[in-house]
């Protein structure tokens, strides 16, 4: 998505865009403290910056039966987990929420989510929710699957799930605003299309995974409600902050405006 930002391959006249990488909870924390002018955040931490930041149209990571995963070694079913620990990726993830919201109350401790497969196959924990790339490697490295809520999702509500958002700071105004979701969209576009050409720059970001994984983990996570969300994508966001709401996982939100 920033590849077209990135180098000046898609320029936002008079606005200067610094690259900042930090792993998402880091991020989320950073928006609740409103930091970023501009940032990626989880769908669940919005709820907690939602008078500090406008969601934009565009940059969301919205799941199609595809999303965070519950994987162990020992165990086969949420019902084994009774009484266990599970490893979640940070309270203010989407991952976290929907742990929250669909285990009944299994015990979870949240840890920095690239240490989960770790800690749980040295025994530390009995199982760990995983997010990003961990969702398509875990098989390689001896996990069974317990529950996939992006499958989950679907099966219950036939919407996409939405994760990730990106978001810009109210301060800022709203033709900034605007004008910063459009740059982001044509960065998005110019990336995507072809999408070889930007691979090789998303590669040095992926934790030692192969351009293989790279480009299928791609394919899931930008597709066209990262172009726009659209009223589909709302209603799936709707959805989750209704959700949380009611399991008092998350405040009260007004009506959200989408730049």
């Amino acid at each position: 998505m920033f590849y077209g930002l990135s180098g000046g391959r898609v320029n936002l006249e008079g606005i200067t865009i610094r690259h900042q990488l930090e792993d998402i909870q880091t991020l989320n924390e950073r928006a609740t403290n409103r930091e970023p002018e501009l940032t990626a955040i989880s769908a669940h931490a919005y709820a907690f910056a939602a008078d500090k930041y406008w969601i934009m149209r565009t940059g969301a990571s919205v799941g199609e039966r595809y999303g965070p995963v519950i994987v162990s070694k020992r165990y086969q079913s949420l019902d084994d987990l009774r009484g266990k620990a599970v490893a979640t990726p940070g309270k203010l993830t989407t991952a976290t929420l929907l742990f929250k919201l669909f285990t009944e109350g299994i015990h979870h401790v949240d840890v920095p989510f690239d240490q989960i497969m770790d800690r749980v196959s040295k025994g530390e924990f009995d199982a760990g929710l995983l997010i990003h790339e961990g969702q398509l490697t875990y098989g390689c490295e001896g996990f069974t699957k317990i529950l996939d809520f992006g499958e989950l999702w679907d099966s219950m509500y036939k919407l996409p799930l939405p994760l990730g958002l990106d978001v810009v700071r109210k301060d800022l105004g709203e033709e900034t605003a605007r004008s910063l979701s459009l740059g982001l969209r044509r960065s998005i576009h110019y990336g995507y299309t072809p999408q070889k050409e930007a691979l090789p720059y998303v590669l040095q970001f992926g934790r030692g995974i192969d351009l293989q994984v790279v480009e299928k983990f791609v394919k899931l996570n930008i597709n066209e409600l990262t172009m726009d969300m659209g009223d589909r994508g709302r209603s799936a966001l709707e959805l989750l902050f209704r959700l949380g709401v009611e399991h008092d996982a998350i405040p009260l939100l007004r009506d959200f405006q989408l730049m």
